[in-house]
Formats: structure tokens, C-alpha cells, sequence
């Protein structure tokens, strides 16, 4: 079989992640990446053997900064079967006429509204739905990560009602330019936020409602979380039904804390200390008349990192189904869950 030809426009924070789990692939390939400017990210990707495309009037500053641009990014596309959209939010919007013009499969981030492609992603969610689709958007870290609880929850019990607080990373770690940051920032004042409906883009059937507040710090979010489902369960069911998922991973041995989480990462030889699956702390389990309560954490670098994979691969038409793909993805980047 043919290996599916991939660009990632973009190669910023989820840019670059996606590129080298793309790379892992023995399915796909990565033709290039994009960047704006030859800054030091480029300079990585550069030294890392990625062909670099620019915009045309950049091309000349590769150039001269001594990694040559392979092409333009119109050059890029057209020498692909599918774009993985990488740019700040905002600026995929700007880039579909781009996409449509060449006429190339296209994935966005969360950081672009549902409507952008009018089909939004989760591998554990809705897998299916998404294979031979031309156009998706995997959504947000935050997202994901309660697509991914409350999937979970729902295939076994059955989810009648969510509630969720979230206590957001205010910058990622290489944001200097939005910080330094010393305040708890309501986000958004108004309630509910904005995380609820986009679950619903997933999850259409779930009954769910979110608040967020961002604090300061750098390294992952967390949520709070409340469901209500429809049968009698434990908490050591519930552990056990989240325990029996790949990317999420029960977390203990006297973790309490986020820092701890990310050094966990490190000390396990995790690539940028990326942690790809949803992180839970089973002593927060706990269930009272068909309620449970939990606290998960969320590595917003690399959470959608596999989950963009997925989605090429069911756009691709590589894989028709959804576990398969996962397995296979799990496999190629190093992902485990004991």
C-alpha cells in the first residue's frame, strides 16, 4: 500500500509533535512542514531532516539563513494527499481557500470553530464517521480530554448529565510574550464556556455544561469533573473501566500535582516529557447515587498529537477502524498505558 503523502502547515508547539508522530508511521509520510520565518524552530526542523516550505516571499530568508527552503507552501500541498493545519487559531480559517484551490484533504486544530469543516474529531468518539471525509478539525486539548472521559463513561453506563470546572494553563512554556503571568483570569466571565458546546460537536447527545478559569501556570490543566450516568457503579468500576483505555492513564505513587505528572514524563523518556494520554487520579474517584466525581489532568502539548494521527488515517481511508488505528498509532510513537 501506498503511503499517505502529509504536510503539516504550521510547525509550532502541535506542528512539530504531529510531523515526528506522522513520521513514526510505516503508513504515512511527511513530504514537509511550513514556518513564516527562519527562526530556531525552523533551524530544529532543519537539522531534524524536514524538508522546510515557506511563503513565497520568505523563501530568500531561508536562504540566507543557511537552511534552504524546498519551495513554496502551495509547492507543499501540491505535492500531498492531506494538510495537517498547524497555525495559530484563526489563521486556519484564512488558509482554507488555500486548501480548496489545491484540492487536498484538510485537518484543523481547535483553535478553529466546528464549523470550519463542519465535522469535529475524537479516535475514541466518533472514529468512524470521519473515514474517506475530506475536511475535519480535531478539537481542542481540553476537549479531547473530556471526549475521551466521558466517551469512556458513556459506552459502559451510559452519561446523562456532565458538569465540569476547568483550571487552565494560562501560556504554553515557550510563550514568553503573553506573560510573565500573575493572576487568576476568569475565561470567560460570562458562563458557561465554550468547552461545553464543543464537546456537543463530538458528543451531540451528551447534556454538558463547563466553566473555566485560567491560572499561572505553564505546564497542564486541569478539570473537575461531575457525571451523572443512567446505571449503579463503584468507584472500582469506574477505575477500572478508565484503566482498561489506552490514553487515559491512572495516575498515583504519590502524584498530587501537575509538576509531578510532567516529571513523571521525563523520567520515562517521553519526548519533550509529553504526556499524550488523559491523566485521572484514582483516589479522586468517587461515586454517590449513580454521581461521580474526578480530577483529570491535561497536557495540552500533546494530547491531540495522536489523535491528529487518527484522523489522517480515517481520512485516508488507511484503516476503517477505529481501535485498529489506535493500537497502531499507540505502537509507532511509544505510547503505553501501564
Amino acid at each position: 500500500m501506498a503511503k499517505a503523502k502529509i504536510a503539516v502547515n504550521g510547525y509550532g508547539t502541535i506542528g512539530k509533535r504531529v510531523a515526528d508522530a506522522v513520521r513514526a508511521q510505516d503508513d504515512m509520510e511527511i513530504i514537509g512542514i511550513s514556518k513564516t520565518k527562519p527562526n530556531y524552530e525552523a533551524a530544529v526542523a532543519h537539522r531534524l531532516g524536514y524538508d522546510i516550505y515557506a511563503p513565497a516571499e520568505n523563501v530568500e530568508a531561508f536562504e540566507k539563513a543557511g537552511m534552504p527552503a524546498a519551495g513554496t507552501i502551495e509547492e507543499m500541498l501540491e505535492k500531498s494527499d492531506l494538510v495537517v493545519d498547524c497555525t495559530p487559531g484563526g489563521i486556519g480559517e484564512k488558509n482554507k481557500p488555500m486548501y480548496e484551490k489545491v484540492g487536498i484533504k484538510a485537518i484543523w486544530q481547535g483553535g478553529e470553530s466546528h464549523t470550519i469543516s463542519g465535522f469535529s474529531f475524537n479516535a475514541e468518539s466518533n472514529y468512524e464517521p470521519a473515514v474517506g471525509r475530506d475536511l475535519a478539525r480535531v478539537v481542542s486539548c481540553n476537549t479531547t480530554a473530556l471526549c475521551r472521559a466521558i466517551s469512556t463513561i458513556d459506552r459502559e453506563l451510559g452519561v446523562n448529565k456532565v458538569r465540569a470546572s476547568l483550571a487552565r494553563r494560562a501560556v504554553d512554556p515557550n510563550e514568553i510574550k503573553k506573560g510573565p503571568v500573575d493572576a487568576i483570569v476568569l475565561n470567560p466571565v460570562k458562563l458557561p464556556s465554550h468547552h461545553g458546546p464543543d464537546v456537543r460537536s463530538v458528543l451531540p447527545h451528551i447534556n454538558i455544561t463547563t466553566a473555566a478559569i485560567k491560572v499561572p501556570t505553564t505546564l497542564m490543566h486541569v478539570h473537575t469533573v461531575n457525571m451523572e450516568v443512567n446505571k449503579d457503579c463503584t468507584a472500582e468500576d469506574i477505575k477500572k473501566i478508565f484503566g482498561s483505555q489506552s490514553r487515559i492513564r491512572l495516575i498515583g505513587q504519590g502524584i498530587t500535582s501537575t509538576a509531578e505528572i510532567i516529571e513523571f514524563a521525563r523520567d520515562i523518556g517521553r519526548p519533550r516529557h509529553d504526556m499524550w494520554e488523559l491523566c485521572i487520579w484514582p483516589e479522586s474517584i468517587t461515586v454517590t447515587e449513580k454521581e461521580l466525581y474526578f480530577f483529570h489532568a491535561v497536557h495540552q502539548e500533546s494530547i491531540v498529537v495522536p489523535e491528529n494521527v487518527d484522523a489522517i488515517r480515517a481520512m485516508m481511508e488507511l484503516e476503517s477502524d477505529g481501535a485498529k488505528s489506535i493500537e497502531k498509532t499507540n505502537k509507532a510513537i511509544g505510547l503505553y498505558n501501564k
